[in-house]
C-alpha cells in the first residue's frame, strides 16, 4: 500500500478499501463488522437521527473495536472514519464536531463544502481528514484547504456521483497532487481494487457492493432489487435531488414512476401530493454501475473475504 498513508492506518489494513458512508444504509454493525475484517467501516453523520443516537453510535463503535482488540490483540482491526456534512445548512455541524473532538475518529470524510473548519479541529487530535471531490476544482480547493485524502467520485458511483471517467480524473489530480488518493465509483471487486491501485489510488471506495450486507439498513425491497439488478438497470438523473445522481430503474418503476419519462427537477416537488411524499433515498433508491456484482445478501465478513480472495489471486499471478 501506498506511502502516503500512515503506517498506523496501512498496518491494520487486510484491503484496501473504504466502506462507503451510504445515507439510510450503513449502521452501527457495517462499521464495527468492517474494520474487524480489515477495511475501513465509515457512516453519515446524519444517519443518527438525533445527536443523542450520534452520541450512541459513536461510543458504540468506539468501545466494540476496543473490545475487538482485547480480544484479538494480534489481529488487524481497521481504523474508523464518519462522513461530515460541511455546507451551511447543516444546523447539526458544531455539534457534531464536539462529538468528532469527543470519539476522535482517526478519518473524518468531508462532503459539499470547505473542509478547512474540520480539518483545523481533526488535525488537532492527529487525525485525518478525506474530502469528496467530483472535479478538478473542487480537487485543488479541498487540496489547498489542507485535506489529507482527496476521493475522486467518478461516474459510475452510487448515489451523487461525478462525471469524469476514473483513468482521466486520476491522471489530472495526480498531476499536482501527492497526498492519500482514494478512486470512487463502480469498483466492486477485486479486479477492480488492483486495477485501481495500478492507477495510482492508495484506496478504494466501496458502496454498492455492501448494499444489500446482512448488517445493512436497507429493506428487504431494496435488497431484492439489488440483487436482480445489473449495470442497465441504473439511470443518473437530477429530478430528485437536484443533483444528478445514479437510482435503480426497478426502484422508480416500484413508486409508479415511468423512467423514460421523467418529471423535470422544478415540477418534482417533494412536498406536493402529486408526489405522494416519495423522497430520494427512502424510497427511490440508488446503487452504482458495480450493482451486477451483488449476488446474494451476505454478512460484511463474508463480502470482504471474497474481496481478498479475488484480489491475492490476482496480485501473485
Amino acid at each position: 500500500m501506498s506511502n502516503a498513508l500512515p503506517l498506523s492506518i496501512t498496518s491494520q489494513l487486510e484491503l484496501p478499501v473504504i466502506i462507503s458512508p451510504m445515507f439510510l444504509v450503513s449502521s452501527i454493525e457495517m462499521v464495527i463488522e468492517g474494520c474487524k475484517a480489515g477495511v475501513i467501516g465509515s457512516f453519515p453523520l446524519a444517519n443518527a437521527r438525533t445527536i443523542g443516537d450520534l452520541e450512541y453510535w459513536m461510543e458504540r463503535i468506539t468501545n466494540g473495536l476496543a473490545a475487538a482488540k482485547t480480544q484479538e490483540p494480534t489481529k488487524k482491526i481497521a481504523p474508523w472514519a464518519v462522513n461530515l456534512i460541511v455546507h451551511r445548512t447543516n444546523a447539526r455541524l458544531e455539534t457534531e464536531l464536539d462529538l468528532i473532538k469527543k470519539y476522535q475518529p482517526p478519518i473524518v470524510i468531508t462532503s459539499l463544502g470547505n473542509p478547512s473548519h474540520a480539518v483545523k479541529h481533526v488535525h488537532e487530535y492527529g487525525g485525518l481528514v478525506f474530502t469528496d471531490v467530483v472535479n478538478l476544482v473542487h480537487a485543488r480547493k479541498a487540496a489547498e484547504r489542507g485535506a489529507d485524502g482527496l476521493i475522486l467520485v467518478c461516474n459510475g458511483a452510487g448515489g451523487h456521483a461525478g462525471t469524469y471517467n476514473p483513468f482521466a480524473f486520476i491522471h489530472a489530480v495526480k498531476e499536482f497532487w501527492n497526498g492519500v488518493t482514494i478512486l470512487a465509483g463502480g469498483i466492486s471487486s477485486g479486479r477492480d481494487m488492483l486495477a485501481a491501485k495500478i492507477l495510482g489510488a492508495d484506496l478504494t471506495y466501496m458502496g454498492t457492493r455492501f448494499l444489500a450486507a446482512k448488517e445493512s439498513l436497507a429493506s428487504r425491497d431494496y435488497r431484492k432489487i439489488l440483487i436482480e439488478s445489473n449495470a442497465e438497470d441504473i439511470i443518473s438523473t437530477d429530478v430528485f435531488s437536484g443533483v444528478h445522481a445514479n437510482y435503480l430503474i426497478p426502484s422508480l418503476r416500484r413508486v409508479g414512476i415511468d423512467p423514460t419519462r421523467l418529471p423535470t427537477k422544478e415540477s418534482f416537488n417533494l412536498s406536493k401530493a402529486n408526489t405522494n411524499g416519495l423522497k430520494a433515498w427512502k424510497d427511490i433508491w440508488s446503487a452504482g454501475h458495480g450493482v451486477g456484482a451483488i449476488k446474494k445478501e451476505e454478512t460484511v465478513a463474508e463480502i470482504i473475504n471474497q474481496l481478498k480472495q479475488e484480489y491475492i489471486d490476482l496480485s501473485t499471478k
